[in-house]
């Protein structure tokens, strides 16, 4: 079992940036694949970014460069560094854990955080 509880959510105007964390505890952390995944309020959930034990990642195409995705295996912390945030990029961000493919389809992900909500204004 992996428990997931993100942080660093907010609001924060256009083109201004947020980083959000998510501690993971769960002795097995370090064996998967991790990821962000966000739902914006009348759309499917999408995946933003997937990251494997070591530095291989995944961005989604709207990502454009803009966020980046890092996990810090000694503290059982993944991260989401996100620059130049639109008010599209609003939404509840979650962490994911579990899977054991680099993947964004959110079925292959075991365990989920509740969420952080993410406000972009213009």
């Amino acid at each position: 079992q992996v428990q997931l509880v993100e942080s660093g959510g907010g609001s924060v105007q256009a083109g201004g940036s947020l980083t959000l964390s998510c501690a993971a505890s769960g002795d097995t952390y370090n064996n998967y694949y991790m990821g962000w995944f966000r739902r914006v309020p009348g759309k499917e959930r999408e995946g933003v970014a997937v990251i494997d034990s070591g530095d291989d990642s995944i961005y989604a195409d709207f990502v454009e460069g803009r966020f980046t995705i890092s996990r810090d295996n000694a503290k059982h912390t993944l991260y989401l560094q996100m620059n130049s945030l639109k008010r599209e990029d609003t939404a509840i961000y979650y962490c994911a854990s579990g899977s054991n493919i680099l993947t964004m389809v959110a079925g292959y992900f075991q365990y989920w955080g509740q969420g952080t909500q993410v406000t972009v204004s213009s």
